[in-house]
């Protein structure tokens, strides 16, 4: 388990400790994939041509940063890193496609159908999120099929039509360009982006065989912590450079996507992230020092500029 890094003042170096956890996750999703060289190779390239294009891994860092903080051992919890950050390249890729988003640019680079086509996007995406789920099933021996199987359930969930992300970018683009009511705002936000930040968390917990109260609490985080990532993204398209943000910004206002913005105002919508945030840290109360971790997580995602 990778140590958290202190200055001589106690303060937490969350940059240093997120570059250290991202090395790793990287490390890990080198082996998963197949390399460039196996056949096809077409499909294998364009696959991690979109995994490592960049990428802060913030979904596989909550899940081991979970594991951290129940004092847990982090290698049962890499595969699920893994399919995390698989399942979310799979997302970007389809999101970036001319039917969605019609993005040219992520992360600074060209989406992957502007440099292999839309065919072969359209299958790395899906064979990303196939890959994503055959990794978690193959988990460590010393995870019981028991709790392999409820955590694939639970992660299917979080992307699929029942309040998972699948469902949440359905209604986004049911609403483009229409009215919409705070509501229908809340369950976009939750499901597209949110639900799989939840599952970061608590599959990471479920796998560290966390008790009832444990669950509860880091849920509730999460599914603060989630939504609020949404609503910082919101902000960010109106006020982030595309230079920080690797891609065209603004592009929700032209295309007249259902944001938080457009409802409550970009002061509204900061105070919204900031409440988000303090609720969803209160959650951690129970962890005592052993938060600060997921605590300065929470912070960060309210803070960052891409």
């Amino acid at each position: 388990m990778l140590a958290s890094k202190q200055s001589g003042n106690h303060s937490f170096d969350l940059a240093g400790y997120l570059e250290e956890y991202r090395a790793q996750v990287d490390r890990y999703l080198d082996d998963v994939l197949p390399s460039g060289e196996t056949h096809p190779r077409v499909i294998h390239r364009a696959m991690r041509y979109s995994v490592f294009a960049g990428g802060k891994r913030v979904r596989p860092i909550f899940a081991l940063a979970t594991a951290q903080v129940l004092e847990r051992p982090a290698e049962p919890v890499l595969p699920l890193a893994a399919a995390l950050e698989l399942t979310h390249t799979y997302s970007l890729i389809h999101d970036d496609l001319p039917a969605m988003d019609d993005d040219d640019y992520r992360r600074g680079k060209p989406t992957l159908h502007k440099q292999f086509g839309e065919g072969i996007a359209v299958l790395a995406g899906d064979a990303l999120l196939t890959l994503a789920f055959q990794h978690l099933a193959a988990q460590p021996e010393q995870v019981e099929a028991e709790r392999r199987l409820k955590v694939i359930t639970l992660l299917s969930r979080a992307v699929g039509t029942l309040g998972g992300m699948i469902a949440g970018q359905a209604v986004d683009l049911l609403f483009q360009g229409k009215p919409y009511t705070a509501e229908d705002l809340e369950y976009i936000h939750e499901s597209k982006t949110g639900a799989l930040i939840h599952a970061s968390v608590y599959c990471a917990a479920v796998l560290c065989q966390a008790d009832d109260q444990e669950l509860g609490e880091l849920s509730a985080f999460a599914a603060r912590v989630g939504l609020a990532f949404q609503v910082v993204d919101d902000i960010l398209d109106v006020e982030g450079s595309s230079e920080e943000m690797g891609k065209a910004s603004g592009k929700d206002l032209e295309v007249r996507k259902a944001t938080y913005p457009h409802l409550f105002g970009l002061s509204g919508s900061k105070k919204i992230a900031t409440r988000l945030v303090k609720e969803a840290v209160q959650h951690l109360d129970f962890l005592g020092p052993r938060g600060q971790i997921l605590r300065e997580l929470a912070r960060f995602i309210s803070l960052r500029r891409s």
